[in-house]
C-alpha cells in the first residue's frame, strides 16, 4: 500500500444540503481542472490514490467523498439515490469546478457522469460536461450488472482466492500483526476485480457503506441507460480492462453511443490505474491534450 501525499487544499461543500468532504491536486500551473469521480456507490475517494495522482501532473483534479461514504458519511437514513448524487454533483460542479467541466469517472462514478450528462441534456442540470472520461464504468443495464456479480461472485469462489484465503489463515498474521491481517483480508475481499488477485496489494483500502449502496441500485429499478446515452453529444474516452467482471459489451454500448475513443486493455481486470497505469495514463494524456481546444473553445 503506498502512501497518499496531503492534497494542496481540502474542505466540506457549503452548497449541497449535507457538507460534502473534498480535496484538490494540482501543479503549480494547471493547464484545465477535472472533476474526479469515486466508484461504489458509498466508497470515498482514497481508493483512487495515489496512483490517480498522475492526472494531477499537469491538470488540477477535485475529489470529492459522495454522500453517505468516505467523510461524508451521514446520519440521516433517508434513502440516498441516483437522483441524490445526480444533485450533490450539479452542486459541486458550481461550488468547485465552475469552468469548461471535464468529468473522469471510475466504475460506480463513470455511471454518475453518465446520469449527469443524460440529465444536462434535457435540461434539468447544468452545465452539461463538455468531456468524459469513463475508466471501467460500472454496468449500464441491470441485465449486464446481474452478469457482473454472478462472475464476480464465481471468483470470489475459485480455487485461487480460495488458496490465497489457506495461505492467510496459515501465516499467523492475525495474531502478529492484526492491521495487517485486516488488509489481507480486505485485499482478497477485492481480488475477484484484478487479472491477478495478487495485485490487490496495491489497492488503498476503503469500506462501502452498505446501505447507500442498495439504496442508489434500488433507485434505478431496471435500468437500461443505452437509449438516452445516444442523444448526448460530449467528446469521450471509454476505457475497460479485457478481464473486468463487468462486460466489456456495456463499455462498448456506451462508447458506440456516444461515439468515443476506446481503449481496451490486456491483462487488466477492474482497476486499470493499477493494473495498466503504463496504458492508461499516457491514453488519457492523450485525450486529453486532443480535446483541449474543445474545452478552452467552449465547444
Amino acid at each position: 500500500m503506498l502512501p497518499i501525499p496531503p492534497p494542496h487544499d481540502e474542505g466540506t461543500t457549503a452548497t449541497t444540503g449535507q457538507p460534502l468532504h473534498w480535496c484538490r491536486y494540482a501543479p503549480p500551473s494547471p493547464r484545465s481542472t477535472m472533476l474526479v469521480l469515486h466508484g461504489g456507490p458509498g466508497a470515498d475517494h482514497a481508493y483512487l490514490l495515489p496512483q490517480m495522482l498522475e492526472l494531477a501532473t499537469d491538470r488540477a483534479c477535485i475529489f470529492y467523498d459522495q454522500r453517505g461514504g468516505g467523510r461524508s458519511k451521514t446520519d440521516d437514513r433517508t434513502p440516498i439515490t441516483w437522483q441524490t448524487h445526480v444533485a450533490d454533483l450539479e452542486k459541486v460542479i458550481a461550488e468547485l469546478a465552475p469552468g469548461p467541466l471535464t468529468i473522469v469517472g471510475y466504475s460506480w462514478g463513470g455511471m454518475l457522469a453518465l446520469l449527469y450528462a443524460i440529465e444536462a441534456a434535457a435540461g434539468r442540470v447544468s452545465p452539461a460536461p463538455q468531456r468524459l472520461v469513463l475508466l471501467d464504468p460500472a454496468p449500464v443495464t441491470r441485465a449486464w450488472r446481474a452478469e457482473f456479480e454472478a462472475e464476480f461472485a464465481r471468483r470470489q469462489a475459485s480455487s485461487e482466492v480460495a488458496a490465497l484465503r489457506d495461505e492467510l489463515a496459515a501465516s499467523g498474521l492475525r495474531e502478529r500483526d492484526p492491521e495487517a491481517y485486516r488488509n489481507r483480508n480486505f485485499e482478497l475481499s477485492v481480488a475477484g476485480y484484478f487479472a491477478d488477485p495478487r495485485r490487490a496489494s496495491e489497492l488503498t483500502p476503503f469500506r462501502v457503506t452498505g446501505r447507500v449502496q442498495q439504496s442508489v441500485w434500488e433507485s434505478l429499478g431496471d435500468f437500461d441507460l443505452r437509449p438516452a446515452l445516444r442523444d448526448l453529444r460530449v467528446p469521450s474516452l471509454v476505457v475497460h480492462g479485457r478481464q473486468d467482471p463487468i462486460p466489456l459489451a456495456s463499455s462498448a454500448a456506451v462508447a458506440d453511443a456516444l461515439g468515443a475513443k476506446t481503449l481496451w486493455l490486456d491483462g487488466c481486470g477492474h482497476v486499470p490505474y493499477v493494473e495498466r497505469a503504463d496504458a492508461l495514463f499516457p491514453a488519457v494524456r492523450t485525450f486529453l491534450d486532443e480535446t483541449e481546444s474543445l474545452v478552452a473553445n467552449g465547444n
